[in-house]
């Protein structure tokens, strides 16, 4: 995604928190696999790689997705809602596995008459995944 200026971030409006909130959704299928926050800079190396790279609240650092999963998502596309607050990502879900749980979206509990429950397989232990299980 070759960009010749910076202009177009003054239109992302972040939160107190300098955050914005991404849906990463299948290119192909348009399923949305998870939800991350980005900042100002992860936006930018997003689009400068075409790789998604969000910000891990819990970690207070970059989270290049698949980097020690090797589940990376090439990004497609980028969308900015109506208020310019919510980014959708269109990726291609390298491996088919977004979830840290294993499975391809982390969107798998189905609401059911007796609460949550699984509506997904896991397609891959993740203690195979991750090193530090």
């Amino acid at each position: 995604m070759d960009t010749i200026n910076e202009d177009w971030l003054n239109d992302v409006v972040f939160n107190d928190d300098g955050l914005v909130p991404v849906i990463a959704q299948d290119h192909v299928t348009k399923r949305v696999l998870m939800v991350a926050y980005m900042n100002r800079e992860a936006l930018l190396e997003t689009v400068k790689t075409e790789k998604a790279i969000y910000w891990s609240r819990s970690r207070q650092q970059f989270w290049r997705k698949g980097e020690s999963s090797g589940h990376e998502q090439r990004v497609k596309d980028i969308q900015l809602d109506c208020d310019g607050d919510v980014l959708t990502l269109m990726v291609e879900q390298i491996g088919g596995i977004a979830c840290h749980t294993g499975r391809n979206s982390c969107f798998y509990k189905q609401l059911t008459p007796e609460g949550w429950m699984d509506a997904e397989p896991v397609l891959k232990d993740p203690s195979e995944i991750y090193a530090d299980g």
